[in-house]
């Protein structure tokens, strides 16, 4: 039931220009081909090539979720901290000037939220025109 392995010890030597090889190594690199090699006598010998599709509008949508979740872990690190520096406040002297100084922080996180919503929304009518 398993593949038979069969030992290549044969060489068969081609010349071809720079141009060329990098063509070839183009291709094969489209392909779930581990190796040109690989590539070369699936070609040679009439075997299926399969080749990769990429899709344009998903490699999109997963960097901007990669860097929403950048600016998602920042924003969240920045909050622990805060929240850390909040607990460790003894007086309500304290802690009323902690809360007007943290003021704009608050409002930049608000900001930041409402951008990630907002691309969020974009990038959900750009998937439903599809």
């Amino acid at each position: 039931m398993s593949a038979e392995k069969t030992n290549r010890n044969k060489y068969l030597k081609i010349r071809i220009s720079t141009k060329e090889l990098e063509t070839l190594r183009n291709k094969a690199s489209k392909t779930t081909s581990k190796k040109t090699s690989e590539y070369v006598r699936r070609i040679l010998f009439d075997k299926p090539v399969i080749t990769y599709f990429r899709n344009q509008s998903f490699d999109d949508f997963v960097a901007e979720m990669v860097a929403l979740r950048n600016e998602l872990n920042a924003i969240a690190n920045n909050y622990n901290q805060v929240v850390k520096r909040l607990h460790s406040l003894q007086h309500l002297d304290e802690i009323k000037l902690w809360a007007s100084v943290n003021e704009s922080s608050k409002q930049i996180l608000h900001r930041k939220i409402d951008e990630i919503n907002s691309k969020i929304a974009q990038i959900n009518d750009q998937w439903l025109q599809l």
